[in-house]
């Protein structure tokens, strides 16, 4: 079902902001993780934990909501984990420890999860191969806007109101989702649903899992992910608490990577259709190793203090643009029975990757910036392994 040669505004509107709602949920608390460990008396390891739970919620739960959109159809499903990303944000704000924080941060999870995986096989409903990587792309820039604005927002809030105001914020804007879902049509027609019982969803997802070209685009957005995460977990502690960068400043250093991501998403959208997507995503990962390499060498020797960090991950985030929407329009583009079904294991192999280095920042946590430096370059080097290995030579782009 390719319908449409551009799409409508109020559509990209809609399903940028679905495609946000992750990166909502963590960019705006960011500023506030010193504030909340202070607030409770717990370890800078403990308030990560925060974390770490909402991206094992947010994998976990595509995989759920991907067969749900392939047999109900995409909209409705997105509208109830909307609702259920709203409840979960009111649970945040009321929560009296890091402990019930992290229950409900786990339901906030589940709740967002729906929102890119139904989007992105909405996208692969309503396009071919390069016209949905380039209409990715489109919505990444767009999408963008989230996590420019977030820390800025959430360091706002902290300055003029209370921490806890930044998910009832987040729970204002799951309710407006819900609205904005009234606006677009279901994309998924009724001929090409799928009708699958829990054991044949796993048969599924381990046949999709066996298929080396799927698994090697996901991992190779899984690691974009995972040096993604490890920035975000490391970063607030290593700008603010090492380097004294205040929270609205750590803002603006945030924001300036999201404009490159946007920057670079523009360019792929233009350059996808002549050189291709996969040609496009090798050039990317290429990069991003180039840019985890840099960075490791400064977080072990110091050399460049700050600035030695913020350059290479600029680079690193900017290369989104040439990473993501190719990966997931490459992965999706063998399977378009399967849309949501293989977007939710692309999804899970990302944010999986993003639970693991998460997870290794608050372990290997020593109080310097090396030890996410390490992190972020050791899968910053794992995407262009897995590219290598697993997606065939580019071939001729077609349309």
């Amino acid at each position: 079902m390719k319908i449409l040669a551009r799409p409508p505004l109020h559509l990209v509107l809609v399903l940028s902001g679905l495609m946000s709602l992750g990166s909502l949920s963590t960019d705006m608390y960011l500023p506030a993780l010193p504030t909340i460990g202070a607030a409770y008396g717990v370890s800078v390891a403990r308030v990560q934990l925060t974390l770490t739970t909402f991206l094992a919620g947010f994998c976990g739960g595509q995989l759920i909501w991907g067969p749900i959109g392939d047999q109900y159809g995409r909209r409705f499903p997105a509208g109830i984990g909307l609702l259920i990303f709203a409840i979960g944000s009111i649970g945040c704000a009321e929560s009296g420890s890091v402990a019930q924080m992290i229950v409900w941060r786990a339901f906030q999870a589940f709740g967002a999860s729906a929102g890119p995986v139904l989007a992105r096989a909405m996208v692969r409903d309503l396009f071919a191969r390069n016209k949905a990587a380039k209409m990715l792309s489109l919505l990444i820039v767009v999408m963008g806007i989230a996590p420019l604005l977030g820390p800025l927002l959430g360091g706002f809030v902290l300055t003029h109101w209370v921490w806890q105001g930044i998910f009832w914020i987040q729970a204002a804007l799951g309710i407006g989702g819900v609205i904005g879902l009234t606006t677009i049509r279901e994309t998924l027609r009724q001929e090409n649903r799928q009708h699958l019982r829990p054991t044949e969803m796993l048969i599924s997802y381990g046949q999709l899992l066996s298929q080396r070209r799927l698994l090697g685009y996901g991992l190779t957005s899984g690691c974009y992910y995972g040096a993604t995460y490890a920035y975000l977990a490391g970063s607030p502690f290593v700008y603010i608490n090492l380097y004294h960068v205040p929270p609205q400043l750590y803002g603006w250093l945030f924001g300036l990577n999201i404009v490159g991501m946007m920057v670079m998403n523009l360019l792929n959208g233009r350059l996808v259709m002549a050189v291709g997507s996969d040609r496009m995503l090798r050039y990317g990962v290429a990069a991003i190793a180039a840019g985890g390499v840099v960075l490791a060498i400064d977080g072990w020797t110091g050399w460049a203090g700050l600035a030695g960090l913020v350059a290479p991950i600029f680079v690193i985030i900017a290369m989104n643009g040439a990473v993501v929407a190719n990966a997931v329009a490459g992965a999706l583009s063998a399977f378009p029975r399967k849309a949501g079904a293989a977007s939710a294991v692309v999804g899970a192999l990302q944010f999986g990757m993003g639970i693991l280095s998460t997870a290794m920042t608050g372990w290997f946590a020593d109080g310097t910036a090396f030890t996410f430096a390490w992190i972020i370059a050791l899968m910053s080097v794992g995407c262009l392994v897995a590219n290598l290995l697993l997606i065939p030579r580019p071939s001729v782009p077609s349309p």
